[in-house]
């Protein structure tokens, strides 16, 4: 019988539904993955990209350790692709590749004064509450009033975190420097901004929820905002989930603080509907002192169209959270212009010639960008699969397909990588820094301590 020997670079999601995926599926042959994280823990973005406040979402991380924990796939973490490991590696030891390397940088939005001092993406900032080792410990946080451009999730997890209190999030596993980082910003104000209207945003009611049960923060939402058109009206009718945003939006709207800026609470959560971004201003030092952005209104087919009305709101930050970008792995095809791997159902294609690339694969927000909930992955993760087992005839022919080859390349080059009995000490030792505080746990964010944790050293 054939074994497929599979390398799958990227523990998130993506990549550890793949490997789960594979092993359950129907198929002549046994197999035999190894999954690579550059990271020190594995889970991705459910670890370093969901806000600390969201338990609910964290319990996917339930899931995928169920997966991890059975002891059919190895983990390799800290062993960067590219650098302790290359695709001409991959060939010589591996039938196969599946890149799940996900989408973390932030889409570019191209107005004047968007790279001002205090300007950021939000993916950045996500990384540092998130505690990524690979971002700065501090982060200025000295702006009173601050704008978040942007109507997805991302958004209004970043405006959550920036309106929230620091001491509402201790029973998170949030790391102390970001707890000491938030606790001293002097915010009173954050404004969100999207260029459509309330029924056509893309968050889910959940978060949305979320945001009006934060302790000593006022939302305000305006009336002009809610003069709804036709096409409007009929999504709210036909759509439940548009249904229950607008309602929740709705009893913002009857509080008595939301329509003026004089509530009781000490910090205000704005948000801003029909709002093209047009310009970030700049103060005499570079730095972000405002935001200007156009009326818009819907254009009758779904779309919007610009008003010629001009506004400025006097800010002293802003952040951008208008998507997440893919970036490019050497040796492997990229698409530039939508940051993604060029791919058909999960086959990685040459970029000149749209014939598939043999052996190589991609699955997650890689392969298709970075749209959906972490649930579509699944399905995403099953249609290359797919794909793989019928390539069967295409696969690599290695040198050398032997479980230790890896482990014995990664020593002689010096990589000190982590394995998954590595993730349990890290894990059981963060879970004991918080036991004393009755937190969840206080992550550890400095890589080589991860890394000598996880070794025992």
């Amino acid at each position: 019988m054939t074994k497929l020997r599979l390398a799958i670079v990227g523990a998130g999601p993506a990549g550890i539904y793949a490997a789960d995926i594979l092993l359950k599926a129907e198929r002549k042959f046994d197999v035999s993955i190894d999954l690579f994280e550059q990271l020190p823990a594995p889970y991705g973005l459910v670890r370093y990209g969901v806000a600390p406040d969201h338990p609910r979402i964290k319990g996917i991380i339930t899931a995928l350790r169920e997966v991890l924990d059975r002891g059919d796939i190895r983990l390799f973490g800290n062993v960067r692709y590219g650098q302790d490991i290359t695709l001409e590696d991959l060939k010589r030891h591996y039938h196969a590749v599946i890149f799940a390397t996900g989408a973390v940088r932030d889409t570019s939005l191209d107005i004047p004064g968007i790279d001002a001092e205090g300007s950021y993406g939000a993916a950045d900032f996500v990384s540092w509450f998130d505690g990524h080792p690979d971002v700065p410990r501090t982060w200025p946080l000295d702006a009173a009033s601050v704008a978040v451009i942007g109507n997805g999730n991302v958004a209004l997890d970043v405006s959550r975190m920036l309106a929230k209190h620091a001491d509402d999030l201790l029973p998170t596993e949030i790391p102390d420097n970001v707890y000491e980082g938030l606790k001293a910003s002097p915010v009173t104000d954050v404004h969100v901004f999207g260029r459509r209207g309330p029924a056509q945003v893309k968050f889910t009611p959940l978060e949305l929820r979320e945001l009006g049960e934060l302790h000593d923060v006022d939302m305000v939402v305006y009336d002009e905002d809610f003069d709804y058109d036709e096409a409007s009206k009929a999504a709210i009718a036909s759509n439940k989930q548009v249904m229950v945003i607008d309602r929740v939006l709705q009893a913002w709207r009857k509080r008595p603080s939301v329509n003026n800026a004089g509530g009781e609470a000490s910090r205000r959560l704005h948000l801003h509907f029909w709002a093209k971004p047009v310009e970030v201003k700049t103060d005499e030092a570079g730095h972000v002192s405002g935001f200007v952005y156009e009326r818009t209104r819907p254009d009758g087919e779904g779309g919007v169209v610009g008003t010629g009305e001009l506004r400025e709101i006097p800010i002293q930050a802003l952040y951008r959270a208008v998507g997440y970008f893919g970036s490019p792995l050497p040796g492997v095809p990229f698409d530039k212009r939508h940051g993604v791997i060029p791919n058909r159902e999960g086959q990685v294609l040459h970029k000149d010639s749209n014939e598939p690339v043999p052996g190589v694969y991609a699955t997650g927000w890689i392969k298709r960008g970075p749209v959906g909930l972490i649930g579509h992955t699944k399905s995403d993760a099953m249609e290359t699969v797919r794909h793989l087992i019928n390539d069967q005839g295409s696969w690599w022919q290695p040198e050398d397909a032997s479980e230790g080859a890896i482990p014995a390349l990664l020593e002689s080059r010096g990589v000190q990588w982590t394995d998954l009995e590595g993730w349990h000490r890290l894990d059981e030792h963060e879970v004991a820094l918080g036991l004393p505080h009755e937190r969840a746990r206080i992550k550890v964010v400095p890589r080589d301590e991860m890394v000598s944790i996880s070794r025992g050293e």
